[in-house]
């Protein structure tokens, strides 16, 4: 394993002390191609000698949120603010030794928050029990980055680790398949310009994980990571917030600072409850969640308790959330929102809803 390490090591540095230029392109994204398969074995091996540990975290609610941050930065504190959960708390270091859920209300969403133990630098290697801390980040649907305020460099070595455990955040899976096949070389279709790499570099790659004869078509202006990310196929596309904590405890220029450097960033205080519905509302809406009420015929919609969905649902998924027999048995719906131009629009089961709707199912 260790020799495995050194071989990264070896090639970073490589590509650290190589110029990049349109000459080297090619050299820089077979290098990293190498990388990310070396990479790859060591997870394979860890998550073999790791099985039957980790932590045993049980999904519920309507969405899971994972605290990731370094040792003392907040995260339990966070969580008992946003939660009913009691999580230890104190002002040192790794108080949190094993993953603690709580529930969030919010807009009628019970959303499940993780307090996870706090990550070091090389966790995705493994140091400090990495791989099952990002294990539990992994199978989250959004990722909650806690900085403290007063170390904004700690969000570089949080996502770098995030990034080197296959977690992708706020990004989408690439726009290329490849199919293998038995011979005929490697047959190359693009929809787009690419500008990024040439046939020679995605050959080169490709070769890097043994498929030497394959179908490749690719539907995006793809980048080399992107696209070695599409060849490994076992990424992790998460939705992820930055926000930094301890804001209290920063002066106001300092404070300043940070929001121009981060503009797309939440600045929060756990301990002095400081923006905190703000941070509720940004989790609410990064998880894509929304609001649909139900209505029975004849009497009015039930305006107090949602039922809870992702953005995009159609008629059918409120159907199947209720009950698996409410499919079989529909006649058609009646809907009040916006989503209807009039009150009480009849639609089919494949309508595709919107935030707050009112909905009557009509059933045989």
């Amino acid at each position: 394993m260790a020799e495995k390490e050194d071989k990264i090591k070896v090639l970073e540095e490589e590509l650290s002390t190589t110029k990049y230029n349109k000459a080297t392109q090619g050299h820089f994204a077979v290098v990293k191609a190498k990388i990310a398969k070396i990479r790859d074995e060591i997870e394979t091996r860890q998550r073999g000698a790791a099985k039957g540990t980790g932590y045993g975290v049980r999904k519920s609610g309507d969405a899971s949120v994972a605290l990731l941050g370094f040792p003392s930065v907040g995260k339990s504190t966070l969580l008992n603010a946003l939660t009913s959960a009691k999580s230890k708390t104190a002002a040192y270091e790794f108080t949190t030794l094993d993953a603690i859920p709580g529930v969030m209300l919010y807009k009628g969403a019970k959303i499940q928050i993780i307090d996870i133990p706090g990550i070091v630098k090389g966790a995705a290697s493994g140091t400090g029990r990495g791989r099952e801390v990002l294990g539990v980040v992994r199978a989250s649907d959004l990722i909650l980055f806690i900085i403290d305020a007063s170390n904004a460099k700690q969000l570089d070595v949080l996502l770098k680790e995030v990034y080197d455990a296959g977690i992708r955040i706020n990004s989408y899976k690439p726009q290329a398949i490849i199919k293998s096949k038995a011979r005929g070389g490697i047959s190359l279709g693009t929809t787009v310009k690419q500008t990024h790499m040439d046939k020679d570099t995605i050959e080169a790659i490709l070769g890097e994980f043994r498929i030497m004869n394959g179908d490749v078509v690719i539907r995006e202006d793809i980048t080399p990571e992107r696209f070695i990310d599409a060849v490994q196929g076992n990424r992790v596309y998460t939705a992820g917030i930055i926000s930094f904590n301890k804001i209290d405890v920063i002066g106001k220029d300092a404070l300043e600072k940070l929001k121009k450097e981060y503009p797309d960033a939440l600045f929060i205080s756990a301990e002095k409850k400081i923006n905190l519905d703000l941070l509720k509302s940004e989790i609410f809406e990064r998880l894509k969640l929304m609001r649909i009420f139900l209505k029975q015929p004849e009497r009015k919609a039930d305006l107090n308790e949602p039922l809870i969905t992702k953005k995009g649902a159609t008629v059918k998924d409120v159907c199947e959330k209720i009950h698996k027999d409410f499919v079989k048995r529909f006649r058609y719906a009646k809907l009040w929102g916006k989503s209807a131009k009039f009150p009480g629009q009849k639609f089919t089961i494949n309508h595709v809803l919107q935030e707050g709707d009112i909905v009557e199912l009509v059933l045989k």
